[in-house]
């Protein structure tokens, strides 16, 4: 399924979950016809995001909409500006409200600690990648919200790349039984998918480089001194990754060991939202 289309079904159902059976509020009080202006105000500073969300959420629910954008994803916004402003039927505005705003409200604070990630890598060669640790049905637009900061985005579920972790493995057999099988399946069922597999020491490391057939090692839970030495022994051969107790502390330790990757979840589960409001302007 392509993006718009994931889009729209998660707005779909998004606003079927706060509507209901009616916006009882808003059809009790607002004239079916009344047309209105809505400001999206910011009031904390950090890197904005899910303005492009914003503008596909009301025009889903009334496609003649007047939006007009001030300020674009990605941009650093500071409190007191404004993002963008609506114009639309009153109802509109209402139902839509809270969809708008807990979407970007969560999109901005994942992009903004996410800039942050990011901007301790400068200089080096290694990117940032997000995880699977995601809000159920909601992933779409925090791993939108990753790319609006400056993230890479790693797989986005389980089917469009293999990740053999610890318990693939512990329950395959072994870290070459894992590969092995992992390999046949992709040659009978699916070429061109990716393996990455992960390795908890330097020994799975060596068991890797004898197996061969994947594209990607992750180094979960290695200091940056073992990292170093995992990657003398992997020479370049392999796309590496670092994961797991990195954070905006240490990023740049385990950057400046060369490491291609370093996946963080934090970038997601730890982000606080920003704060927003969506306020009514009489025309």
């Amino acid at each position: 399924m392509e993006y718009n289309e994931q889009l729209n079904l998660l707005i779909k159902n998004a606003l079927q979950e706060d509507i209901g059976d009616g916006d009882h509020s808003t059809l009790s009080s607002i004239n079916a016809d009344a047309r209105g202006k809505a400001v999206l105000k910011i009031k904390q500073d950090g890197i904005l995001a899910g303005v492009t969300v914003a503008e596909k959420i009301f025009r889903y629910m009334q496609p003649d909409i007047v939006f007009t954008a001030y300020k674009k994803d990605g941009d650093v916004m500071q409190f007191g500006e404004i993002a963008f402003d609506v114009e639309a039927k009153v109802h509109t505005i209402l139902q839509c409200e809270r969809l708008v705003l807990n979407s970007m409200q969560r999109m901005s604070g994942i992009a903004t600690l996410t800039r942050q990630y990011v901007d301790k890598l400068k200089g080096y060669k290694t990117k940032l990648l997000d995880t699977r640790k995601t809000t159920p049905n909601f992933r779409l637009l925090e791993k939108e919200a990753v790319k609006t900061g400056g993230g890479v985005n790693h797989r986005f579920g389980l089917y469009d790349m293999i990740m053999l972790k610890d318990n693939h493995i512990d329950y395959c057999g072994g870290i070459e039984k894992a590969i092995n099988k992992a390999y046949d399946y992709v040659q009978a069922k699916k070429p061109g998918l990716k393996i990455e597999v992960e390795t908890r020491s330097i020994e799975d490391v060596k068991k890797v480089m004898a197996t061969g057939k994947v594209n990607r090692i992750m180094l979960d839970n290695f200091t940056p001194e073992l990292i170093t030495e995992a990657l003398k022994i992997i020479d370049g051969k392999y796309e590496t990754e670092a994961s797991g107790g990195i954070n905006l502390d240490n990023i740049e330790l385990y950057a400046a060991t060369g490491v291609d990757y370093i996946s963080s979840g934090a970038v997601i589960h730890q982000a606080k939202s920003v704060d927003l409001s969506l306020k009514a302007k009489i025309i």
